[in-house]
């Protein structure tokens, strides 16, 4: 539209200089209201046909709906989930504005109907249609991409749904930042601040969505197995008390030394972060206080302040004299680490850490990096490597307190790096504490710890890939990127017959069950407003 403008105006001024030397004012005048009306239409009938771009014919998204005739497919059709309660009132405005744009039928309100509804049953049309010989409709599935505008959880949310879908051809996710976080749309370029919700915002992103590039990022597999608790809330756990991505199984793989009376497995998920401690309990004390005075949280500003006032009343700045020592992470947890198929080694843990955090992207806490990049002696000699997206493996950092946690505002600040890992396993036995803070993704629970002779496992390890929308400004940094220099040896293969096994929490298939399209529900009565 750039050319557009300018071609008109050139026009204008050529118009303007010859009218006026023949004196004619009236006709200076019809003319350039002719010349404007043109520029208008014109411009319209522009934008419009870029729409179209986008659309996606209703009898794709409907079954039994009248076919459409269209001259061509689409060239980046999208389908787009809004969490219409994020961002206070941002979500209800950029649903309005997309539907207005669109189609109605393309944009999906998640507070009326779940992604795994929704793309099930699309998938399942689009099947039909291609084999009736709907030529438009296999090019529609061939190029597809999924918009999701909400936080962190909801995003997490449709990665899920599409992880477990276990489609031929997954279509990539682009992530609108309506969060207080907001780690995955920074992730990928796609900004941390809440978008503007006009015409003219949503049109610059879905050409930013055109112009994005496809990359893949790991998924973690997760697993808890615990005694149920006798009393509380556990059988079915609350929204608020476990994250959407587990999900309780009561049962406990029989290869497993749990493998007793009691004993349940909770299994999920996730694509940032696993971390546990002080920065746990901050993120849980502030959606502990969202849950209660909802009408309190309706500006990200207002979250972000809320946010950092609970990281002082909690202690977090001044962990060394609210925060018990029985507390810190080496005497909740033995950690043990797997680097090599296998092969288990305990990770030492400073006494004076009070939170770790197991990170699979470079942002965490609203765009910070604990991990850095390290100096070519660290990786020489502890064999550490810059943070790669798609190299299946986590990076372990540890942090003393929040003041720990600001050097991460400078140009190489770091948290404390613990270790690099495919596998990661959580050992929690009867001790001091009687629970500790977890948190997924920015979803956090208050963790029950073992009484007497109980003992509570928590393990991560490597799941498969997802694809992700990446704009030019993207802060990953992938294996597979040209520009990007990498040791030549691959640290991790999904391959491997000996990684199906060395896995002593379940079979290998039952460990792909992610737990999205089948189990991946959200309670009935859950605000979805609380996924950050």
């Amino acid at each position: 539209m750039g050319a557009l403008d300018k071609g008109y105006g050139r026009l204008i001024v050529v118009a303007l200089i010859i009218l006026v030397y023949l004196g004619d004012a009236i006709l200076i005048l019809d003319i350039i209201d002719f010349l404007c009306q043109c520029h208008y239409w014109l411009g319209k009938t522009m934008d419009e046909q870029l729409l179209k771009e986008f659309y996606v014919p209703k009898y794709v998204l409907v079954p039994d709906s009248a076919v459409e005739v269209l001259p061509h497919a689409p060239a980046c059709p999208v389908i787009v989930f809004i969490n219409s309660k994020s961002g206070g009132q941002l979500g209800g405005d950029l649903l309005h504005t997309y539907r207005e744009l669109l189609s109605e039928a393309q944009v999906f309100d998640l507070g009326e109907e779940g992604p795994d509804k929704v793309l099930y049953r699309i998938y399942a049309n689009l099947e039909r249609l291609k084999s009736s010989g709907d030529m438009v409709a296999a090019e529609i599935e061939n190029s597809l991409r999924l918009i999701v505008a909400g936080g962190d959880g909801t995003a997490s949310w449709l990665l899920g749904v599409v992880c477990d879908l276990k489609l031929s051809q997954p279509p990539p996710v682009a992530t609108v930042p309506l969060g207080t976080g907001n780690n995955l749309p920074y992730s990928f370029g796609w900004g941390k601040k809440n978008p503007g919700t006009d015409r003219h915002a949503v049109e610059y992103f879905l050409n930013e969505v055109m112009k994005a590039r496809e990359m893949k990022i790991d998924s973690w597999h997760i697993t808890m197995r615990m005694r149920a608790p006798k009393e509380g809330s556990c059988d079915p756990i609350p929204p608020l008390e476990l994250p959407h991505s587990l999900h309780a199984f009561h049962r406990v793989s029989p290869t497993d030394s749990l493998n007793v009376e009691g004993y349940d497995t909770f299994r999920g998920g996730f694509w940032n972060y696993f971390s546990m401690g002080m920065d746990a309990q901050v993120s849980y004390a502030f959606h502990s206080e969202r849950k209660l005075h909802p009408e309190r949280f309706k500006n990200q500003l207002v979250n972000q302040t809320t946010y950092a006032k609970l990281g002082c009343t909690q202690g977090w700045f001044c962990a060394s004299l609210f925060h018990p020592t029985s507390r810190n992470i080496a005497q909740l947890a033995k950690v043990k680490i797997m680097k090599k198929h296998g092969q288990w080694e305990e990770l030492h843990i400073p006494h004076s850490i009070r939170s770790i955090v197991c990170l699979n992207l470079p942002s965490f806490s609203g765009g910070l990096n604990p991990w850095g990049t390290p100096n070519h002696h660290k990786a020489r000699d502890r064999d550490l490597t810059p943070p790669y997206v798609d190299d299946g493996l986590l990076e372990v950092v540890g942090f003393r307190d929040a003041w720990h946690g600001l050097v991460l505002l400078g140009p190489n600040g770091h948290g404390t790096r613990l270790a690099q890992a495919h596998r990661i396993r959580f050992e929690f036995h009867n001790g001091a504490a009687e629970h500790t803070y977890m948190r997924i993704d920015g979803e956090p629970w208050k963790q029950p710890l073992p009484k007497d002779d109980d003992t509570v496992v928590v393990e991560i390890s490597h799941l498969g890939q997802v694809n992700m929308l990446a704009t030019s400004t993207c802060i990953s940094k992938s294996i597979h990127d040209p520009w990007t220099h990498h040791s030549s040896t691959s640290h991790y293969d999904d391959n491997d017959d000996d990684h199906h096994e060395d896995s002593d929490d379940e079979s290998w298939e039952e460990r792909r069950k992610f737990g999205a399209a089948e189990t991946f529900k959200l309670p009935e009565d859950t605000d979805i407003a609380h996924l950050s």
